[in-house]
């Protein structure tokens, strides 16, 4: 005997919002309550599942590839299927919040794809969830158009056919939402969210205007997340009356533990994949989470020091674009987080130089498309990968057959020639600090210091301190990181926000909460596995 349908989810604790209604539908809200029923129990057991691994890392200081896995990693007949055709040629992605402005701008940027992202970039405040999903509907039913009250400028939509792919990310398993409560009071993932309620309102019209319900999928740490989202397409197509394979997700490789599963997330998904993403900066986050107690020879340097060219993160990346082109998948590449200035051309060219040099390198190792955070950065990316494809769609073709990577050349951290430096402590601080206080006010994405920084960035300032103190680091002025000096460094940095804010608009941020935040998840014993999840429960809204 099947189960009774699930009451719809209930709205709880939020302020309504104007034209929620549209978003919240009793149909959209049972949908959400089938899916919480459905799976949210085997995403509690994955969870679990991590911080056993965490533990066995913990102990052991290494990983492998898996030995039960093996036959899908030799096994050379299987492919994922086929791209769908707005989806074929994925040159150039924007990355961004889907805020009204952002939406209009991210499609008509020039770019393949837009990822619209409810994750990193988002806080998740009510409004951003929930009016975020309603400028999606909007854009595609040509809606969007609006004036800046404020500056009086005009947005609207170009022709269709000049438009972003958009791709939605979701949030990753660790989050709920807490706006949104089942029958028996258990708290929903922010992920089933806003997946269900982008499928549910979107994917008709998507297939409609000749494209699909395409996703993102941020923090996979294993092939048995991946499978837990395969049923949950399966069950959503099935539910909807859509085609299976109509869905298809691009997994971001942006945990230290997938980076060792990449054949089997692909074999998971293999009827919805669309691809894989070398995420960069959570991925030394991951690095530093689950090696913390590795000692010495897995201590980062400056984040600013660790490029792309680094012999750990060219075994990462060098695999994903031959897993990826093995199994017919796209390999698309990491980040340009460069923002342009509007006042020092120098600060531009010496960044455009940098950009078009890593685009370059990216295009050349047989990547078939790649993120910028920034409009302006389009073309520049779009000129790397043009004069590698010309009027191909990918490059695919590539198999990097000369590429061999051993299990223990992901990790060779202590392959790196740089050390952690006073300034790095420094930089982590400030922007920690900057990010958070913006993040606390309902801002994902957020411009500092010429970069566009994301939650991330956060967990990357955080966890550098936290290991370098940890690991006793004595930086090159002598001084050793302690949880002194970093309290030490960062009154310093509150006091020059102060004044370069004034007294009144310092007041008026969120500057002490940010600050005590930062060397809270900084400076416990106890790391923090997620710093969002203590800032969601001082997020207003």
């Amino acid at each position: 005997m099947s189960a009774p349908a699930p009451s719809p989810l209930a709205v709880v604790a939020a302020e309504p919002l104007p034209r929620q209604e549209e978003v919240l539908t009793e149909a959209a809200l049972t949908f959400l309550a089938e899916l919480h029923r459905r799976f949210t129990p085997r995403r509690d057991e994955l969870l679990a599942l991590r911080a056993e691994r965490r533990a066995e890392i913990a102990r052991t200081s290494t990983l492998d590839f898996l030995p039960e896995t093996a036959a899908i990693r030799e096994d050379d007949s299987w492919r994922v299927a086929p791209a769908p055709r707005a989806l074929e040629d994925r040159r150039v992605e924007i990355t961004g919040p889907t805020d009204r402005k952002m939406t209009v701008n991210a499609l008509n940027s020039g770019a393949r794809v837009w990822l619209a992202d409810f994750e990193d970039a988002s806080a998740p405040t009510w409004e951003n969830v929930v009016l975020g999903q309603l400028n999606l509907i909007d854009a595609y039913e040509r809606r969007i158009d609006f004036t800046d009250e404020r500056t009086g400028k005009a947005y609207a939509l170009k022709p269709d056919d000049l438009l972003a792919t958009v791709v939605t990310r979701p949030r990753g398993w660790h989050l709920t939402e807490r706006h949104l409560q089942a029958p028996d009071g258990a708290p929903v993932p922010g992920a089933l969210v806003d997946f269900g309620l982008y499928f549910f309102h979107n994917a008709r019209r998507l297939i409609d205007l000749g494209k699909g319900p395409y996703f993102y999928l941020p923090k996979t740490e294993s092939h048995l997340e991946a499978r837990l989202w395969n049923d949950i397409f399966v069950f959503s197509q099935d539910y909807t009356g859509i085609p299976r394979g109509t869905v298809r997700a691009t997994v971001l490789i942006e945990t230290i533990t997938a980076a060792y599963e990449m054949d089997e997330i692909l074999y998971e998904l293999r009827d919805h994949a669309s691809g894989l993403n070398a995420g960069r900066w959570d991925y030394l986050f991951s690095i530093i989470k689950n090696f913390r107690d590795g000692g010495q020879k897995f201590v980062l340097p400056d984040r600013n020091a660790i490029t792309m060219t680094a012999p750990f993160m060219r075994a990462y990346t060098e695999l994903l674009v031959r897993t990826c082109h093995r199994r017919g998948a796209h390999a698309i590449g990491g980040m340009a987080a460069f923002i342009p200035s509007r006042r020092d051309a120098e600060v531009n060219r010496v960044a455009f130089e940098k950009v078009k040099a890593d685009k370059d390198r990216e295009a050349a190792d047989g990547f078939d498309g790649s993120w910028v955070a920034h409009p302006d950065l389009v073309p520049i990316a779009m000129a790397s990968f043009d004069a590698v494809l010309g009027d191909r769609p990918h490059q695919k073709d590539r198999l990097r057959e000369d590429v061999s990577v051993a299990a223990g050349d992901l990790i060779a951290v202590d392959s790196l020639h740089a050390t952690p430096t006073y300034e790095g402590l420094r930089n982590a601080v400030q922007v920690g600090i900057r990010y958070i206080e913006a993040w606390l006010r309902g801002l994902g994405a957020v411009a500092i210091f010429h970069l566009m920084e994301d939650a991330a960035t956060a967990e990357i300032s955080r966890s550098q301190i936290w290991q370098w103190i940890n690991a006793g680091v004595v930086f090159e002025n002598g001084e050793r990181a302690t949880p002194e000096l970093a309290r030490e460094v960062a009154a310093r940095e509150l006091e020059a926000i102060r004044a370069e804010l004034g007294d009144e608009a310092f007041a008026a941020g969120n500057w002490r909460q940010a600050h005590d935040l930062l060397l809270k998840v900084a400076l416990d014993e106890d790391y923090e596995d997620f710093l969002t999840l203590p800032a969601y429960e001082q997020l207003i809204g």
